[in-house]
């Protein structure tokens, strides 16, 4: 089945206290960015990938692509005011029956493993949303106060999220709503199910400085294997 990426790097990153968007630092002498395209294009050799970047750093991805990759397998397109919009812009440009992957930009440290298994459960379920185990103690916060919740009842939510086009299309072809924080959310909001797999500890997203000498280290202990 056709296989389609669409990579979200449409924010500008104010967290990590930059005049550039995140997605543009430099990871071991190359842009974040650079990696999870990587990834990506060597994951499967029929994988085409959309990137979904701000208006005024078009030309700054393009010159990514340039350098480093094949540009046929890559389409840039402009992204939204929200994330949801932002996807929404990239499945404009899918119009057959596809795996799709909707992948944060700066989640530059996936593995194709992961990339695989997402896929596969793609194909079988319909959907896969990468989660792992909370490591820390959770509470709920509410207007009475707040209460611990069961930390093994927790998951935390990473990407790629993964669905077949027929699933994914349809749900993004409604209005926004505030509630929706992820492509999970816009697809149980059209009454589906999506299937949870196993994430990866090391899939982390830089947005903040921290993150980037934590990602630092990952690819350093990588290289030196």
């Amino acid at each position: 089945m056709k296989k389609y990426a669409i990579i979200v790097a449409g924010g500008i990153g104010s967290r990590m206290k930059v005049n550039m968007p995140k997605q543009f630092l430099l990871l071991k002498n190359k842009p974040i960015l650079f990696y999870t395209l990587d990834t990506f294009l060597k994951s499967y050799t029929d994988l085409q990938i959309i990137l979904v970047l701000p208006q005024d750093y078009i030309a700054a991805g393009q010159d990514i692509i340039n350098e480093y990759f094949d540009s046929d397998r890559i389409k840039i397109t402009v992204g939204g005011s929200t994330r949801f919009h932002s996807v929404q812009n990239g499945l404009q440009l899918i119009i057959e029956e596809s795996i799709v992957f909707v992948h944060d930009g700066v989640r530059c440290l996936l593995s194709i493993d992961l990339i695989h298994r997402c896929y596969q459960s793609a194909v079988e379920y319909g959907s896969a949303i990468p989660v792992i185990n909370s490591k820390d103690s959770v509470r709920l916060v509410h207007e009475k106060g707040n209460e611990a919740l069961e930390r093994d009842r927790v998951k935390l939510v990473q990407t790629p999220q993964t669905f077949q086009s027929k699933i994914l299309l349809p749900a993004f072809a409604v209005d926004y709503h505030d509630q929706f924080t992820d492509e999970a959310t816009v697809v149980e909001a059209l009454g589906m199910k999506v299937h949870l797999i196993v994430g990866e500890e090391q899939n982390i997203k830089i947005t903040q400085p921290i993150d980037l000498l934590l990602a630092e280290g990952i690819v350093n202990t990588a290289s030196d294997k």
